[in-house]
């Protein structure tokens, strides 16, 4: 079947079987940040934002993507540039291999919600698997990325 997806910003069109996952689409097509952990949507390691939204691409077959926009950790490198170097100074990318996954559920969450608490932080990473840290620098590097841009940007309370 042919499926034409709008991946980090370029039409790309490609004959795929109907079982292909979202997961090899991406990859074949040079966007290895997204990667294979647990093969059962229980890591994060794959996320992608498909029409802004994170999903989990070792479980979404590419032709839900098709005629839709995916963005991987590729397409994404100035938004995450705001904050990587927030969660590094914390230690929390210690390997480094859950890293893309973590980045792209912060840029989906700040875009959702640019003030969150440590709550709704936590929250929303609870589906990334990180055998390292155990959340808490991830946590903090948001937070004082958060802080900085308040206090750059002025309080906006």
């Amino acid at each position: 079947m042919e499926v034409t997806i709008k991946l980090n910003g370029k039409t790309v069109s490609d004959d795929v079987s109907a079982d292909m996952l979202l997961i090899d689409f991406v990859r074949a097509h040079g966007c290895l940040s997204v990667k294979r952990g647990c093969e059962t949507s229980a890591c994060g390691l794959c996320t992608v934002l498909l029409d802004g939204e994170p999903v989990l691409s070792c479980s979404t077959l590419v032709a839900r993507a098709d005629g839709h926009s995916v963005h991987t950790l590729e397409g994404l490198q100035d938004e995450a540039s705001e904050f990587v170097g927030f969660i590094a100074d914390q230690g929390a990318e210690q390997c480094g291999f859950c890293n893309p996954g973590f980045v792209m559920n912060t840029i989906a969450l700040l875009r959702e919600n640019p003030d969150p608490t440590d709550e709704e932080i936590l929250s929303y990473l609870s589906g990334n698997l990180c055998r390292c840290s155990g959340y808490v620098g991830q946590l903090r590097g948001i937070r004082n990325f958060l802080t900085s841009r308040n206090v750059e940007g002025g309080s906006r309370e």
